[in-house]
């Protein structure tokens, strides 16, 4: 790299600039610099950044052999101008704060960005390194200092538009209001103005925005949190719960109601909790359903949007996270004609997935699937859905009972929480149909435990019940980013007693990148343990069923815990020992 030319330049970089350079470093060939230069350009190809139209060319770097992505581009032009490369996380920036720092005219001017504004300093990212005419005025303005990053030039245009915009809907909806009476702390302030609109273009513009980076960012749920002042919006990514950003208090009711019309939600009604539902587009169009639940709470409303991705429905076996021993077992109970499947585990253990995933393969032409669920969480064309209501008494029981007059062949019963319930599946399961369903246990042989205390007599869970599925879902390692490295015997041992698992040579850590955000990891996978209910368990159940002695035997039979099901994808570098043991707890060795 000719750190040299960084000290001389003090110009707008052009295709020119940047083509003479990277033939300078060895990076293209002058063949590929004259290709790109003298190439006719269209007026879209004119208003990109030169680093945009080498990055469209697609070529490939001398001397790594790899393609010249515009990040690799960036982190080129970084180097050269001696400057940080900077990631612009919209989960990490302060829109109104940026926004405060300087305004969009001169922001898009000189194409620049404050990405993190500290008490003393302020971060300017830039495409144009060699180009710091900005920086005094803005110094002086300020009375702070000033330090340079470089700045992905697609990010940078993006999120100048977009984080300027949202700051401006912010700042126009506030505008309209200065109360908020649901806060139960607030004074009521007599003669104020009325709340934002909830149709208010900006209130539009801001849920707009919040479900365009929760679909981009893989989030599992969005919540709208109020507190005293403010309104938190909170995203879960991979099972755990992010700070985006604080709306005033005012804006965060205006924008709760956008979202409840959407839903078609009582919106004047804030005084009990309410269910909807949204279908929306994401990115190439494709169709993502959205469940809300609302929640009254001290500072007002709450709402929490669980986003559930159709692609699920479309997901093997093997892309859950079942190992092949997994699916051979959970297969084999599934393709019975008749009885009982239970999956156990807590919320957000991914128990839905698995029946859904499971019921789209054992839904062809020729059987009648059927569903009632509390409430309907992904709508498949193939069942046959109801949800239970219980404003006109049609509850799960109900519910089966007249599924049983509809010839179905595959009944799946959202829960099973009380005995009524359970009576109406295990008679479901007796007269010849297959019935799949989820209870919350800790782990597989205490599913047997929990009917008896439902009041399920023995002889019918013997008679009925399949077999049963504890899951959880576990963080995977960032396939662009983890690395190898040795392992820790004693905590392995932790995870694997009393198995005694064969000790792998390596396992992988954590290390962070662009790609999962720093965090190290990137997605989940499911753990299970799956235990069938085998002609030698089944004399172990009984009206005092000894929990222990059923473990111990399923143990036997081959069945494995969560933590020896998390250790196998420790050894096979997906996860992390510390991820096993966070999401496992101890008792369930």
């Amino acid at each position: 790299m000719n750190k040299l030319a960084s000290k001389t330049i003090k110009k707008t970089l052009l295709l020119p600039d940047i083509a003479t350079q990277l033939v300078a470093d060895g990076i293209i060939t002058q063949s590929d610099s004259d290709s790109l230069v003298n190439q006719p350009k269209t007026s879209k190809q004119l208003a990109l950044h030169p680093l945009e139209m080498v990055a469209e060319a697609n070529l490939t770097n001398r001397i790594t052999d790899q393609t010249l992505t515009l990040e690799r581009l960036s982190q080129w032009l970084a180097d050269w101008a001696n400057q940080p490369l900077f990631y612009i996380d919209p989960l990490k920036m302060d829109a109104s704060a940026i926004a405060n720092t300087m305004s969009f005219a001169f922001a898009q001017r000189h194409e620049i960005l404050a990405v993190n504004i500290t008490p003393t300093q302020v971060v300017v990212a830039s495409a144009q390194p060699f180009v710091d005419g900005w920086a005094e005025n803005l110094q002086h303005v300020l009375k702070k200092s000033i330090k340079h990053v470089v700045a992905n030039p697609a990010d940078l245009k993006r999120f100048t538009v977009e984080f300027y915009q949202l700051a401006n809907s912010v700042t126009k909806a506030t505008g309209q209001s200065q109360s908020s009476i649901q806060n139960f702390e607030q004074l009521l302030q007599l003669g104020s103005e009325a709340n934002p609109d909830a149709n208010d273009q900006h209130i539009v513009n801001i849920v707009d925005w919040l479900l365009q980076y929760a679909f981009e960012q893989r989030a599992s749920d969005i919540h709208i949190e109020p507190r005293r002042e403010i309104a938190q919006v909170r995203f879960r990514i991979d099972g755990v719960l992010h700070n985006v950003y604080e709306l005033p208090s005012q804006v965060g009711i205006a924008v709760v109601s956008r979202l409840k019309i959407l839903g078609r939600l009582n919106v004047a009604e804030k005084r009990k909790p309410q269910d909807g539902r949204i279908k929306t587009k994401g990115e190439n169009d494709k169709e993502i359903e959205l469940r809300l639940s609302t929640l009254p709470t001290a500072f007002g409303e709450k709402m929490v949007m669980r986003i559930f991705d159709p692609d699920v429905l479309l997901r093997s076996f093997a892309e859950l996270g079942f190992s092949n021993e997994d699916s051979r077992r959970w297969e084999n109970m599934a393709k019975q004609p008749n009885g009982i499947i239970l999956v156990t585990g807590p919320t957000g253990s991914g128990k839905t997935t698995t029946l859904y995933s499971t019921l789209r393969q054992l839904a062809t032409s020729e059987v009648n699937v059927c569903t009632i669920e509390d409430p309907i969480e992904m709508v498949e064309p193939m069942f046959n859905q109801m949800q239970i209501q219980s404003n006109i008494e049609l509850t799960f029981a109900d519910g089966i009972k007249a599924l049983m007059r509809q010839d179905p062949d595959i009944i799946m019963i959202g829960e099973i929480r009380d005995l009524e319930t359970a009576e109406m599946a295990t008679q479901a399961a007796l007269t010849g149909h297959l019935v799949i369903s989820t209870l919350h246990t800790n782990d597989a042989p205490s599913t047997i435990t929990r009917l008896i205390e439902l009041g399920v007599p023995s002889y019918i869970i013997k008679a009925t019940v399949l077999g049963v599925m504890a899951q959880r879902l576990i963080r995977t390692l960032c396939p662009n980013c983890k690395t190898p490295t040795p392992i820790d015997e004693e905590a392995w041992t932790s995870i694997t007693a009393p198995w005694r698992a064969p000790l792998p040579k390596n396992t992988c850590r954590p290390v962070g990148c662009i790609e999962c955000r720093d965090t190290g990891y990137k997605g989940r996978a499911g753990v299970y343990e799956i235990m069938p209910l085998s002609n030698t368990l089944k004399p172990l159940i009984s009206d005092h069923c000894d929990l222990e002695a059923l473990r111990k035997q399923a143990i036997k039979e081959g069945m494995h815990s969560l933590r020896l099901s998390g250790a196998n994808k420790v050894g096979a570098g997906l996860t992390t020992i510390e991820e096993i043991m966070r999401v496992t707890p101890q008792s369930m060795r």
